[in-house]
C-alpha cells in the first residue's frame, strides 16, 4: 500500500482486512479515568499495542505551556518502543466516544508525520466503531509491542508553527489563523488555567472543532459537510491553534488530511504558550 493510499482515515472493515500484516502497527491511545491500561486489557483490536496519550508524553510541558512538541529524542524513543519502523503502516485507535478522543488521535498522527513518518491513519469511529459489529474480533490481555530501534527522525518543520512564526502570520496576514476553541474561550469570557490572558490571537477565525463531528460520538462528519464548515477559511497557508494544541490538531487533520489543503501548520503551544509573553497581542470579543 502506497503512502498516498495509507493516510487520513481507515474504516473498521479495511483495518480488519489488514490484521496480521507484518508491517502494520496498531496503536490504541485510549486514556480513561478508570485506567487506560485496564481498558485496553479488557478489549482491543487484535495485535494492537497500547500507548497512553497522556502518560507516554505525546505532548510536553515546557514552562507553563502543557501541550508543546516533546524533544525529538523522546519521540524517537517512543516510536521505537511502540515498534514503529519507517516503512510500517500505523493505525491510531481512539476510543471513538467524543470529539476530544479524535483530537488526541489527530495529535498523535500529526506528531508521527512531523518526525517524518508518512504512513498513518486514524480508525474512523475509533474502538467504538470497531466493536459496533460483533463479528469483528476483540483481543484481551496486556500490550506487547515489538520494540524497534529509535525512530530515525527527519523533522518536517513546515507542519509546525512556533510563537514567532504565528506572530508573523498574525501581523502579515500571509496565513489564516484558525482558532479551534468554543466562543467563550475565543471571546475571552473564560480561559485555560495555564494561559496568562483570555482571548484570541488577533485576526483569527473561530471554528469550534466539535462542529466537525457527528453528535454524540467521535466520528467525523462527511467530507462535504466539512468543506462547508471550513469554507470560511481562505485558501492558502493556515495555522491551527487552540489552548494546548489538542483540539487544534483535529482542525489541522480535517483541513490537511481530509480536505487536502496545502501548507496547514499546527501551533502546538497555542494560547497557553502565546500568552506567556506579555508583548504578544491578544484580542477579545466576537470575530469581526
Amino acid at each position: 500500500m502506497s503512502r498516498a493510499e495509507f493516510a487520513g482515515l481507515i474504516t473498521p472493515d479495511a483495518l480488519a482486512a489488514r490484521l496480521g500484516d507484518e508491517n502494520l502497527v496498531i496503536i490504541d491511545i485510549r486514556t480513561t479515568a478508570d485506567g487506560a491500561k485496564a481498558a485496553f486489557e479488557a478489549g482491543h483490536v487484535p495485535g494492537a499495542v497500547h500507548s497512553d496519550y497522556a502518560a507516554d508524553g505525546w505532548r510536553a510541558r515546557i514552562g507553563n505551556a502543557p501541550g508543546m512538541l516533546p524533544p525529538l529524542d523522546h519521540l524517537a524513543a517512543l516510536a521505537g518502543r511502540l515498534g514503529i519502523k519507517p516503512h510500517d503502516d500505523v493505525v491510531i485507535v481512539p476510543a471513538g466516544t467524543a470529539a476530544t478522543d479524535f483530537a488526541a488521535a489527530a495529535r498523535v498522527y500529526w506528531t508521527l508525520k512531523f518526525i517524518g513518518h508518512g504512513q498513518q491513519a486514524i480508525l474512523d469511529g475509533g474502538f467504538k466503531a470497531w466493536t459496533a459489529d460483533p463479528k469483528r474480533p476483540v483481543a484481551t490481555g496486556a500490550s506487547a509491542p515489538k520494540s524497534a530501534a529509535p525512530y530515525p527522525v527527519v523533522a518536517q518543520q513546515g507542519l509546525r508553527s512556533t510563537a514567532d512564526s504565528t506572530l508573523v502570520a498574525s501581523r502579515s496576514k500571509q496565513a489564516s489563523l484558525v482558532d479551534a476553541r468554543g466562543p467563550s474561550y475565543f471571546e475571552g469570557r473564560e480561559k485555560s488555567a495555564e494561559a496568562a490572558r483570555a482571548g484570541h490571537i488577533p485576526g483569527a477565525i473561530q471554528r469550534d472543532y466539535a462542529g466537525a463531528f457527528e453528535p454524540g460520538n467521535g466520528k467525523l462528519k462527511a467530507a462535504s459537510e466539512l468543506e462547508q464548515l471550513f469554507a470560511v477559511v481562505p485558501q492558502g497557508p493556515v495555522v491551527s491553534y487552540c489552548n494546548t494544541g489538542h483540539s487544534a490538531a483535529a482542525n489541522w487533520f480535517v483541513l490537511s488530511e481530509v480536505l487536502g489543503r496545502d501548507e496547514v501548520a499546527l501551533y502546538d503551544g497555542s494560547m497557553t504558550d502565546w500568552t506567556q509573553d506579555p508583548d504578544r497581542p491578544v484580542a477579545t470579543g466576537k470575530a469581526a
